[in-house]
C-alpha cells in the first residue's frame, strides 16, 4: 500500500522515482480506508531531506499511512524556506486537539547543549507529555531518543571524547521482541552523535527495556513494555550520502573530523561510501508500524486515549 502525503511535497518525485508507491491527497480521498495517521515532528535542520528519508521508509509497507509534518514555533529554521516551512508544516497548536496512530520525533544538532538551553526545550516538554495522551506509539531517533529518555525517565546523556560517526555492527539483545523480528544476528545502523546514554542507568530504570546494541556505539533500542514510547539512538533511515555530507560539512567548518568508520571502503574517503543499513532499517520501520501501531491502534482514532 501506498504513503498517504501532500501532492506538492518534493518527496514525492523523488520517491516516484525510486518506484516507492506514492498516493497523493487527490487519489487517497477516493479510497474506502483508514489510513494510519502518522505525524513527524521534524526537528532536523534539513527538513526535506529527513522528509524524504521518513517517508521511504513509512512508504515500503502493505499499510496506506497518511503523515503529518509539524515543527516547533520557538525555534526559526535557517536552513529550510519559509514557503516550504508554511506550504507543509503545522505548528503544535494546529494539531493538539488531534489523536495519532503513530509519531515520529526526529533527533536535532544540539547535542552539545544542556536539554534545558535548547530554545524550545520547553514546548518540546509539552509535546512529549501531550503524546502520552494523543498518540498511540512515539518513535523517537537519535537526540529526539536522548530528549524522550531524559523527559519522561530522567536518564542524562553524556559527552563523548569525539563525535561518533560512521556505520556500526549491531545485535539484538531481546531475541523475543517483534520490533526485531526477521533481523540478522548482526546488522549495521548509522550513527552520528556527540553524546551517549548509560546502559546501567537505563537497566537500573523502572518500565524501560534495551532490545538491541552495539560494542561501539552503546544502545541502540530502547522501549517501555507496551511499545508506547520506543527510543532509537542511531539514524537508521539516512540516505548513502548523509554521513558524506556531514562529514564535507565538518570538514568546511575546520572541525578536522575523523572519518566516519565502516562507511567509505576501506575508510578512504574518496571512493563512493558503502550501503550496509537499508534493509534493516526498512524492516524496522515496517516492525514498528505493523506491530506497534497497526496492529494495536484503536479502529476509532478518538479512543487512543483511553488505550
Amino acid at each position: 500500500m501506498p504513503i498517504k502525503i501532500p501532492n506538492e511535497l518534493p518527496a514525492v518525485k523523488t520517491l516516484e522515482n525510486e518506484n516507492i508507491f506514492v498516493m497523493t491527497e487527490n487519489r487517497a480521498i477516493t479510497q474506502d480506508i483508514r489510513p494510519l495517521k502518522i505525524l513527524i515532528l521534524n526537528l532536523m535542520p534539513t527538513k526535506i531531506d529527513t522528509e524524504t528519508q521518513l517517508s521511504r521508509l513509512l512508504g515500503n509497507t502493505p499499510l496506506q499511512v497518511e503523515i503529518e509534518l509539524i515543527r516547533t514555533s520557538t525555534h526559526k529554521s535557517k536552513n529550510t524556506k519559509e514557503e516550504h516551512l508554511l506550504a507543509f508544516y503545522k505548528e503544535f497548536s494546529d494539531v493538539k486537539e488531534n489523536y495519532y496512530d503513530g509519531m515520529i520525533i526526529t533527533g536535532a544538532p544540539v547535542e552539545k547543549m544542556e536539554f534545558e538551553e535548547v530554545d524550545y526545550w520547553a514546548e518540546l516538554c509539552e509535546i512529549m507529555e501531550w503524546s502520552k495522551s494523543h498518540v498511540h506509539s512515539t518513535l523517537h531517533i537519535c537526540w529526539g531518543a536522548q530528549a524522550g529518555l531524559y523527559y519522561h525517565f530522567g536518564i542524562k546523556k553524556y559527552m563523548l571524547e569525539e563525535k561518533l560517526s560512521g556505520v556500526y555492527a549491531h545485535k539484538v539483545d531481546y531475541k523475543r521482541s517483534i520490533l526485531f523480528r526477521g533481523f540478522d544476528d548482526v546488522f549495521y545502523v548509522p550513527h552520528s552523535r556527540y553524546t551517549t546514554v548509560k546502559r546501567e542507568e537505563i537497566e537500573a530504570t523502572k518500565g524501560l527495556k534495551i532490545l538491541s546494541s552495539s560494542d561501539k556505539a552503546g544502545v541502540y533500542t530502547v522501549t517501555t513494555p507496551s511499545g508506547k514510547q520506543i527510543f532509537v539512538t542511531g539514524h537508521s533511515e539516512y540516505d548513502a550520502d548523509t554521513l558524506n555530507k556531514e562529514y564535507t560539512r565538518d570538514k568546511a567548518a575546520g572541525l578536522n573530523p575523523s572519518v566516519p568508520e565502516n562507511y567509505f571502503p576501506g575508510d578512504d574517503d574518496s571512493k563512493p561510501p558503502m550501503i550496509t543499513w537499508r534493509a534493516h532499517a526498512t524492516l524496522l520501520f515496517t516492525n514498528w508500524l505493523n506491530y506497534f501501531v497497526y496492529q494495536t491502534t484503536p479502529y476509532d482514532i478518538m479512543e487512543i486515549g483511553n488505550k
